[in-house]
């Protein structure tokens, strides 16, 4: 199950739910609506573990999803605690209670983010000191040396999709069943709206944009040079 397709599913799991919150459905057949939306996440980071393992970049570098998406894009997916604060001014009325709870979830997201982004900063560090290298090292050597630590890029990114993972099971069961379907419904627009961006962006006018005496290089001349195949380009 590719990428594209599980975005299909994702519309029709939205719209599912949309009805169910504006039907007299039940608390319990909204419940089971809700986690069904959270097993169809479950999915994406089951598909994303599995892509790691053949193609990490592919994966931290946002490659499979749209131009706007990967503008806001850590570790290979979004970042748990701004999601939670877009989520905070959506899901009003909150209680007390219920607000403690999501500062507290946002809090403690944000505590593993830092953590998360250190570890990676001092591996990148890492490996410049080892890419650059010196006289006194062997070519081969400074090569196995690098490939050793690029391995832990893997282990980087199934962290950062096991804290996003945690942060989205984490939500329904401090919402009421109703605000966890408005939740998954404002997550699953947000990130729709980001790829309509995409697509505007990506069809507006040029022409005018372009001086005709200097002409500037277009965004195909300057798109990088990209693999001529992945294992998992359609994810």
């Amino acid at each position: 199950m590719e990428y594209a397709r599980w975005l299909e599913d994702d519309e029709r799991h939205m719209s599912e739910l949309r009805t169910g919150l504006h039907s007299n459905l039940s608390d319990t057949d909204l419940r089971l609506m809700v986690n069904t939306y959270l097993s169809h996440y479950d999915e994406i980071f089951r598909l994303k573990g599995m892509a790691a393992k053949f193609d990490v970049f592919h994966l931290l570098t946002g490659m499979w999803t749209s131009p706007a998406e990967r503008c806001f894009l850590w570790m290979g997916g979004f970042r748990p605690s701004e999601l939670i604060k877009i989520l905070i001014s959506q899901l009003d009325p909150l209680t007390e209670q219920q607000l403690m709870g999501i500062c507290s979830l946002q809090h403690s997201s944000q505590q593993a983010e830092e953590a998360l982004s250190q570890g990676l900063e001092q591996l990148q560090q890492s490996l410049i000191d080892t890419v650059a290298g010196g006289p006194a090292i062997d070519g081969m050597q400074q090569m196995a040396i690098a490939l050793s630590k690029l391995a832990n890029l893997e282990g980087f990114v199934r962290q950062a999709d096991n804290l996003r993972q945690q942060t989205l099971h984490q939500l329904p069961r401090i919402l009421t069943v109703r605000q966890a379907a408005r939740c998954f419904l404002v997550i699953g627009e947000y990130y729709g709206r980001l790829r309509a961006l995409s697509s505007l962006w990506a069809s507006r006018p040029r022409g005018r944009l372009m001086s005709d005496e200097q002409p500037c290089q277009t965004t195909t001349e300057l798109q990088m040079v990209q693999p001529s195949q992945s294992h998992f380009s359609h994810f």
